[in-house]
Parts: structure tokens; sequence; C-alpha cells
């Protein structure tokens, strides 16, 4: 038939097509899109018992229709980031019952029981002791299995040709690592910001240090990642009593530098505690990005002796792990940055009653993140860094 937009009504007979619903009566289906880029449906039965997600990427970016096309075969990335996940680290991901190429759609398990991190937090609830940690967990694992390390050398190449993503990549060249430090039309911030997005912009020692980051963005194959992890694409709650996290949304997944996945959580991290610094809500925020490392390294360190090439050695372990920190320390840097004064801002800090002092402080942390990395080898030194802020 050829890829079709799908609608509230389409939903039940595409469901039945698939094989995803057996039941006698139709699913009733609702929208719930909320983030940016795609179209997502819930599918449930009258009494609730059974219930689906449907996600389907447009031709476009959803929230600016038609004038922003965008190619969906995004959604083959997102599928082959959870293809990968799943034998690795399945707890932390949606459970995924089916991905329909021909319409970029995937049907996966419903979460509406969760919880978006980003909103429990910006309702003033604490992290709790697992979130951080299976966070990180979840980038050592998800990284570790796709890298030269944990994957036999022709798998490996065929992944990165299968991984290539040249418009998504593209965009984050782009909107994260270029556009925030030069006269774009993307780029908008608080008239308090005026200031430090001129000094940003004439800063030579950042925007050659970012720029460092950026082509390390573009040429470093390390491993396959989730490309766009925030505080917006985990879920967290309970099930059976026990703490649950789902990674989910991985869209932008390329084959890039470990640190990246990492810098891009610690960034929001670090945002939402200057948001409960500004509203006098400061819980564990302090202590999530040593909980996210910690166990982003100890996991690493546990999977290394089930490495494929036995050529790399314990000593090189420690210089990897070491690079794989500085530039996590500078892509934070990077992404608070353009969080800011760059696109797509956070509501972690547009939605106080005043934004500018939080944000001035977070994108001053942010320029230090970046020309520090190198300097800031340890999370209490990260935590000094903030401190310094006053």
């Amino acid at each position: 038939m050829g890829y079709r937009i799908l609608e509230t009504d389409d939903i039940p007979a595409y469901l039945r097509e698939r094989g995803h619903w057996d039941e006698a009566a139709d699913p009733q289906v609702r929208e719930v899109s909320d983030g940016n880029m795609n179209r997502v449906f819930l599918a449930s039965n009258a009494d609730g018992t059974r219930s689906l997600a449907l996600k389907q990427a447009l031709p476009w970016v959803r929230v600016a229709g038609p004038s922003w096309p965008m190619n969906p075969d995004r959604a083959d990335a997102e599928a082959r980031a959870y293809e990968q996940v799943a034998r690795v680290a399945p707890d932390k991901i949606p459970a995924i019952h089916g991905y329909d190429p021909e319409n970029y759609a995937l049907v996966m398990e419903d979460m509406s029981d969760l919880e978006v991190l980003r909103t429990l937090l910006n309702e003033g609830a604490s992290y709790g002791p697992h979130t951080s940690a299976r966070t990180g967990e979840f980038v050592a694992q998800f990284s570790f299995a796709t890298s030269d390390f944990g994957m036999a050398s022709a798998d490996r190449k065929a992944l990165i040709a299968a991984s290539v993503s040249p418009e998504l990549c593209k965009i984050t060249e782009d909107v994260v690592l270029s556009e925030p430090y030069i006269e774009h039309e993307h780029n908008h911030w608080h008239e308090g910001l005026d200031d430090l997005a001129k000094e940003f912009r004439a800063d030579t020692r950042l925007r050659t240090e970012v720029a460092d980051l950026r082509h390390t963005f573009m040429t470093s194959a390390q491993a396959l990642l989730h490309g766009d992890l925030h505080t917006g694409s985990i879920m967290v709650g309970e099930r059976e009593g026990a703490p649950v996290i789902r990674v989910f949304d991985p869209e932008f997944s390329f084959v890039g530098p470990i640190g990246y996945d990492l810098g891009l959580y610690w960034a929001n991290a670090l945002v939402s505690e200057e948001r409960a610094r500004a509203l006098g809500t400061l819980s564990d925020h302090p202590d999530q990005l040593r909980l996210s490392w910690e166990a982003f390294d100890t996991e690493f360190r546990r999977l290394w002796p089930a490495r494929v090439d036995t050529f790399f050695d314990d000593a090189y372990l420690d210089r990897f792990l070491r690079r794989v920190w500085t530039e996590s320390v500078g892509y934070a840097g990077t992404e608070i940055i353009r969080r800011i004064i760059g696109f797509a801002h956070l509501t972690d800090l547009t939605t106080l009653a005043d934004p500018v002092p939080a944000s001035r402080r977070a994108l001053l942390l942010g320029r230090e993140l970046v020309v520090r990395r190198e300097e800031l080898i340890s999370p209490q030194a990260v935590r000094d860094a903030v401190a310094s802020l006053g």
C-alpha cells in the first residue's frame, strides 16, 4: 500500500492487520502526541486491562508541520536501537511488539502508568536512588555491546553502515554544536541574557573548544548511541513494588562518541538542579552526575572481560574511560548552552517565574564545562565548578 499517515480512526484496523489486536471489540484509541517529532496513539480495551502504544514518524517535524520536512526513516534508527538494547538491557526500554518499516510505525508497550522524569522533577520530586544509576548502566550496557569491545569487527562495520543518519546528525551538528555560537534564526533567549549570548558568540576559546567537540561528534564512531538522552526521554515509576526506568525515543540514534549520551543526561540534570535551587527545593539533585558516572564506570568495567579483541588491556580501559569522562563533561556544557540561547529550550527554566538568574548560572556553568573539561577530572571537580558560581 505504501506509506500512509495514520489517523486516530485508522488505528483499530491497522492493529488488527498487523496482528497486534485479536479481541472481539475494537480498541478505544486516543492521540497523546507530546514530543516535537512524531505522533503517538494509545489503544486500549474497554476495561483497561490491555493497552498498546503506537508511534509513527511523520515526513515532517510534528510541531512545525510540512514547512519543516523530515525524512520519516528516523523510525528505522529508533527500531534498530531498540533491537540492540533489547539484547543487553531489555529491562530499561519499552517492550517492542513490532515495527512496520513501510509506515515507519512502532507498536510498543503502553507506559502511561509511568511518568516522564522531567515532569516529575519540575513538580519538585527527587530522583530517588535508582534513576541516575540505572541510566548510567543503560549507557554502559548499550555502548559496550555496540562498540569494538563488545562486537566482532565485521558485525560492527555492518552496524555502522546501517546506522548512518546524515540528516539527524546534521541537526545535532548545527543546533547543538554550531548555531548557538553564531547569529542564527533558530536562536532565541530571554532578554536578560543578551550580554551572555553576545559574549559566547565572541568567545574565541569557547568556540574553538566547541569546534573540537563538534569534530569529535562528526568523526568518532565508538558505539551506537541513543542520541537524545535527556530527562524528557526517560520514564520512571513503580511496578509490583519495584522501581522502574524506561528509556525511550532513540530516533536520533547513530554511531558516535559515548560521551555524547552521558553529556546530554548530565546537562539536563544540572539544569534541573538550577531550577530546584531557584525554587528552594534542592534535594538529591547534586548527586546525579556522580551516581550516573559511577554506575556507568562500574558496569563498563564489569563487562570489560568479555571484550572481543583481547589486545586491549586494563591500562587501556583506564585511558579510554578517562577520555569518555572528559568528552561527557564537554558535551554537557554544549547541551546546557544550546538549551538556553539556542533552539528547543527546557521547561525546567522557562516555567520559572523569573528564568533569568537560573539561566545565567547554567550558561556560565556550561561554558566552564566546555573550556575546562580537561581540568574537571572527577564528579567532585564538577561540583566545585557549580559551587564557584556562588
